[in-house]
Parts: C-alpha cells; structure tokens; sequence
C-alpha cells in the first residue's frame, strides 16, 4: 500500500461522506415537502433529462401524464436529488477502482459491474424490465463479489462494497417512483441512503487513522456496535413514520397523545409491511389508529434510545474517551429536542429535515466510537509511521 494511493483513497471517502450526508438531508427535505412523485417517471422528469420548464413543455407533460399534474415547484427538487445521487455514484465508482488499482480482475470486475448498472437503466427507460432487472442484480453481486474476495484491510472491501450498496439504492429510488410511494420501498430508501453514508464515513475514518494501536478500548466494541444496532432500528421506525404519514398523529401533544397517555391503537394494521402493488400511498392510507400505533411505537424507541445512548456516552467518557462521549451525549439530546419540536410545532419543513440530518450525525459518532475500538491495520499503521 503507498502512502500516495492512501491519501487520495482517504480524501476521496471524505469529500464522498460529506457528499452522501448533503444527499441524505435534501432527500428529507424532498421527501418532506411531498416532492418524491413530483417527477412520475425514472430516471427523467416528464421525459425530460431535467424537468419541463418552457409553458409548450409543460402543456405536453400534462397531456402525458394527466393523473399527475407537472408542479415546477417541486419537480425540481425530485430532479436535483437524482442527479445529486448520481454525482455521488460516480464518486464511488472511482474509489472502487482506486481500491482495486493493480489487481486486474477486481478492476474488470468492477467496470462490467459499472456497464451492466448504465444499460440496465437504459433498459428499463425502454420498457424492458426483466432485462434490467437481471442487469442491476448483476451489477449489485458483482462488486460484493470483489469486495469479499479482495485481500486488503476492511476500508478498502467497503469502498467496493459501497458501489454495490448504492446502485441498489438507485433501484430503490425507482421502486419509490413506480410503486407510488410504498412506504416499505420509502423506508428501505432512507436506510440504504444512511447506509450508505455509514460505509463511507466508515471509510473515510479508517483511511485517515482513526483507531486504535492497541486493545485498549477493546471493551467498549461490543456495547458501541449494539448502540449502532439500536440506532439504526429506531432510524427504520422514524422511517416507517415518515412513509406512513404518522409523524402528527399524536396531534400537537406530548407526552401525551390525543389528549391521552395511550391512545386507540392498531398495531396489527400499523405494520402490515406489504400491501399489493397499485396502491398510491401519497398522503397514506392507514386510519388514525394504525398511525398512532407507529407513532407510539416511534416514541417507546426513541426513550430507548436515549436510556441506552446516554448510559454509552457516560462510558465512553469514563473509559477515557471523552471527547467522544461528549459528542454522543449532545447530538444525542439535540435529536431528541428536534423530535419533541416537530411534534410540538406541527412539523415545520426545516426541524424536520434537521432531524433526519442529525440521526446520521448521532450514527456518525457512534462509528468514531466503534474506529477507536479497533486496530488498525499493520500496513496502515506502518504508513503513517513513515510518514
């Protein structure tokens, strides 16, 4: 391993992760201001690589699509995510090959993977799905392929792991589309998004050292990897909420809810993951008591939370990791701020995209928390002695 080829490898995660964290908050925001059926087709908007804007293209918009009226204040904002995404896309594929560089089969590998993901689209835009499916599987096995067979440190495995992570993201960007919003494809959109942050943040701490020359915290791994665990479930139930349009159905109260400490619920009716294919959930389709049950669900999770988080942060500052037990301990209370003031003031667009955007903070401090409990590779640590 040159120090070359790790610096640029390092650089490259970093600018991607801040890049793939930006991508997560304005898919919140899109996702929050109703855009994510502003454009009815995928990849492009109204048949357009963009979004129709002259008065003749959105008169033949209409006419094509005359269940989904062209809204130009929204159509954009569906349209810039996807080419956001796109950008990152792009971003990851070369810190595939970069990974790769040398090993002429992985590099092969990885660029019929890359072929089989742009045909496979262009496949699906003429109206041959089956093709296209098999063409995205293909593209999805091949790098985790690569990624295990690989033999260098965990940091590298995942930033080909990544490619594959984020081209079934893409799917899911278009099973959000063309299932009209199913909250199962909308939630498995927002933790593929958040996944994929993770793996690059992951990274990107480990490119740039973050670790451990010893077992000294060795301790704390297990009890940090099971916060991540509990994170990520109550980040499912946030989405859950979110798809099913259960984020008010508690009104304005709190802790109460609907006047009452435990509402009518219907959890049976709340978590029926599948409902068929046909259905438009825009605006949902559960009755209030299947919302509330989500919704209490979603406030038991985040108590959950903030016992286990809190009681971590407090180890983790007296295991003599402070400063990052500090930062659990405060991005963790800001969540919980957020969450009480969406309630509280109605779900305004900005606190509500704020709290997406700090629960990929509080998963980003944990995964510090986890890199300082790990080793780091002999051939990196040797690196960085050189240098």
């Amino acid at each position: 391993m040159s120090a070359r080829t790790l610096k640029i490898l390092r650089t490259l995660a970093m600018l991607a992760a801040v890049f793939a964290f930006c991508i997560v908050m304005f898919g919140a925001f899109v996702r929050l201001s109703n855009a994510g059926l502003s454009c009815p087709d995928w990849p492009t908007c109204y048949g357009k690589a963009s979004w129709p804007g002259h008065a003749q293209d959105i008169v033949q918009a209409n006419e094509a699509f005359p269940d989904r009226p062209y809204e130009t204040h929204k159509a954009w904002r569906e349209q810039v995510h996807r080419f956001l995404a796109g950008g990152l896309g792009v971003m990851v594929l070369a810190m595939a090959l970069i990974a790769v560089w040398r090993r002429w089969w992985a590099m092969l590998t990885v660029v019929v993977a890359a072929a089989f993901a742009a045909v496979g689209v262009a496949m699906y835009m003429r109206g041959e799905h089956m093709v296209s499916s098999v063409l995205s599987a293909l593209a999805i096995a091949l790098p985790l392929a690569v990624a295990i067979g690989l033999r260098r440190p965990g940091a590298w495995r995942i930033s080909v792991a990544a490619l594959a992570v984020i081209i079934f993201q893409a799917m899911l960007g278009m099973w959000t589309v063309t299932l009209l919003l199913k909250p199962i494809v909308v939630m498995g959109h927002l933790l593929g998004g958040l996944a994929t942050f993770g793996l690059l943040a992951w990274a990107a701490l480990r490119f740039a050292g973050v670790g451990s020359r010893d077992d000294a915290y060795a301790a704390l791994r297990a009890p940090v990897t099971l916060g991540i665990v509990i994170l990520v479930c109550q980040i499912a139930l946030g989405g859950w909420t979110s798809s099913n349009y259960a984020a008010l159905a508690c009104g304005t109260d709190f802790p109460k809810c609907l006047g009452a400490w435990w509402p009518a619920t219907d959890f049976r009716e709340a978590f029926v993951l599948w409902r068929g294919i046909g259905v438009n959930y825009e605006g949902g389709v559960l009755d209030m008591a299947a919302r509330s049950a989500i919704q209490m669900a979603h406030r038991i999770g985040a108590f959950v939370v903030l016992c286990y988080l809190g009681w971590l942060s407090h180890k983790m500052a007296r295991a003599g990791l402070r400063k990052i037990g500090i930062a659990i301990g405060v991005v963790l209370i800001a969540q919980i701020v957020l969450g009480i003031g969406n309630v509280h003031l109605g779900l305004p667009l900005p606190v509500a995209t704020a709290h997406n955007g700090v629960a990929a903070l509080l998963l980003f401090t944990l995964l510090v928390a986890l890199a300082r409990t790990q080793r780091l590779p002999a051939t990196q640590l040797a690196v960085a002695t050189r240098n």
